[in-house]
């Protein structure tokens, strides 16, 4: 049997979140090349050095602004339990702690640059210089943080724009090699070094993101884990409409489940259709939309009920207000207002596909007032 656990709806700083980290790796990117390259190797008549070094001052702190964003809606969110702590203080919270530890790394360093490039007078260029050295190393650390902790490390938007990402920084570097002053050796040696972190990384990507499993592995807590089921779309069967507005009643259900996605937001779409055996014959439809799990099924993030006897399958509508385990609460209301809540117990095979459990219908007040 799979069980159904905990449920969030989608909030727009879920989308918020994806969208900035998306991005600010983007800036960082640029910002890095730029960095890499240097104004003195970038500059033209028409792009002198001042607009190159200008660029690139302003490119990341733009990528400081998204990077504020991605942190404060991560811990708004509250899909994972991440606090403002954790964006400060690497490695200790309990989400993926090794690969969030390592986006308050980078959030730090950024931090750091912006700090020091703003007293700059009063430290010293020395200290600045180091510091600024050292932001460097914000963008494999992000890299390694967007790729190890991002949900949209399986997706392939996400991994051609790793790709291309970490494709703009080795041509950098490589450009930078070639035009420097250093001995044939040692630029061979560069060359080497660039070729061999970047087929390092993909194999690590290969066996370690890419894969199932790598949720657990990177230190998700088991409650995450757990999530919401697979489930799916089969016509199937009942009587009269009056009968189903007229609670209390039970009746066995059996069904069909199936899966599809991710699509383009990450998220897999999951349904059931089944219908209830007996006297009293019904219509159910479930279908629930939410972030893939290892092990299989979602963490659901939105749903939609339809419920009726076989002449009106879609008499009521709602969505899931309650899971725990097998169990799976729906709040309903057809056209007239009336409300409907359904008590499920389901049993899933996931190897034959097929549902089987029972329905329990209850009058709105016996359900606490439950409403769709």
């Amino acid at each position: 049997m799979t069980p159904f656990l905990a449920t969030t709806t989608p909030t727009m700083y879920w989308y918020v979140t994806r969208g900035t980290g998306a991005v600010a790796l983007v800036l960082l990117t640029l910002g890095l090349v730029l960095g890499v390259m240097g104004p003195t190797r970038l500059r033209t008549e028409r792009w002198p050095r001042f607009v190159v070094a200008g660029l690139h001052r302003n490119v990341t702190l733009l990528a400081v602004v998204f990077v504020v964003v991605h942190v404060v809606t991560t811990i708004v969110d509250g899909f994972a339990p991440i606090g403002f702590r954790d964006a400060l203080i690497p490695f200790l919270s309990p989400y993926r702690p090794l690969w969030l530890g390592l986006g308050t790394v980078a959030f730090d360093l950024l931090l750091a640059l912006v700090v020091t490039s703003v007293v700059r007078r009063r430290i010293g260029f020395r200290i600045w210089w180091v510091v600024h050295w050292l932001a460097y190393l914000t963008w494999p650390v992000a890299m390694l943080h967007s790729l190890g902790t991002g949900t949209d490390a399986r997706l392939g938007w996400m991994a051609w724009l790793a790709a291309a990402c970490a494709a703009a920084v080795a041509a950098a570097v490589l450009f930078r090699v070639a035009g420097s002053a250093a001995r044939p050796g040692a630029r061979v040696a560069a060359v080497a070094a660039t070729l061999l972190v970047a087929a390092i990384g993909t194999a690590w990507y290969r066996t370690g993101p890419l894969q199932h499993g790598w949720a657990r592995r990177a230190g998700t807590p088991a409650a995450l884990l757990g999530g919401t089921r697979r489930v799916v779309t089969q016509p199937v069967v009942v009587a009269a409409s009056q009968e189903l507005s007229a609670p209390p009643y039970t009746a066995p259900l059996v069904g069909r489940f199936a899966e599809a996605g991710p699509d383009h937001n990450g998220l897999e779409s999951v349904a059931v259709n089944a219908v209830t055996r007996g006297a009293l014959r019904s219509r159910l439809r479930l279908d629930l939309w939410g972030l893939p799990l290892d092990g299989g099924g979602v963490q659901m993030r939105a749903s939609e009920v339809r419920f009726g006897p076989p002449s009106a399958p879609t008499a009521y509508t709602g969505r899931i207000v309650g899971l725990d385990g097998s169990h799976v609460l729906v709040s309903l209301r057809d056209a007239a207002g009336h409300s409907l809540s359904l008590d499920l117990t389901l049993r899933i095979d996931r190897v034959t596909g097929h549902v089987g459990g029972s329905l329990h219908s209850l009058a709105a007040a016996d359900s606490g007032g439950t409403e769709g």
